[in-house]
């Protein structure tokens, strides 16, 4: 109830500061290609239940293709000029924010993953992770911040992932459910705000 709270009160601040910087990725987004600003894609959440991410649009849109990508490596030629800064910043992840106030998302939390990639946790780690909402961010993502351009150097991105990257990401999330508080989503929080102020 009390991280609840929490994250209603920062999310809800949240998007009325950054509203004229969500109003011109917008545009920006718009204006560079054709499309929608926002992407939308189902990811598990909490107790397994399905839900409808949002994002900042970063790919070429194309209305056939349903869901999107669920694996970006690298210099992905379907990321648009606008979409490439909005990834490199992470700033296309603002507008979960709204995920946050539907309560479909937390602020900290394990980042939710697409069905694909969730029927492969092993038991146990699937039922502690998906025992919370995930978040917009954690202490996996900050590690793996450059995951996309680690994949692209591996020979098969694909098992990189899923044996290497996705196995270290479960363990961390495991982690961070055990010692879940609002001292450690504040922790979090605040060295997400410095690596997005001293990006790579």
């Amino acid at each position: 109830m009390v991280k609840r709270l929490f994250d209603l009160v920062l999310a809800s601040f949240g998007l009325l500061v950054l509203s004229p910087l969500l109003l011109a990725i917008g545009l920006l987004i718009k204006f560079d290609s054709p499309g929608p600003a926002l992407f939308r894609q189902e990811r598990i959440g909490r107790h397994g239940r399905p839900f409808r991410i949002h994002k900042f649009r970063t790919m070429r849109h194309h209305p056939s293709a349903i869901g999107g990508a669920e694996l970006t490596v690298g210099a992905d030629p379907r990321i648009t000029r606008v979409g490439a800064w909005l990834r490199r910043t992470k700033l296309d992840e603002l507008p979960q924010l709204l995920d946050v106030l539907t309560g479909a998302m937390s602020l900290v939390g394990p980042r939710p993953e697409v069905r694909r990639y969730v029927v492969l946790y092993p038991d146990a780690l699937r039922a502690k992770v998906l025992s919370v909402r995930p978040g917009i961010t954690d202490m996996a993502s900050l590690e793996y911040r450059d995951e996309g351009a680690r994949l692209a150097r591996a020979a098969d991105p694909e098992r990189e992932y899923v044996e290497v990257v996705m196995p270290a990401k479960l363990q961390a999330a495991a982690r961070y459910v055990d010692e879940m508080s609002i001292a450690t989503d504040l922790r979090v929080l605040g060295a997400t705000l410095r690596a997005l102020l001293r990006p790579r």
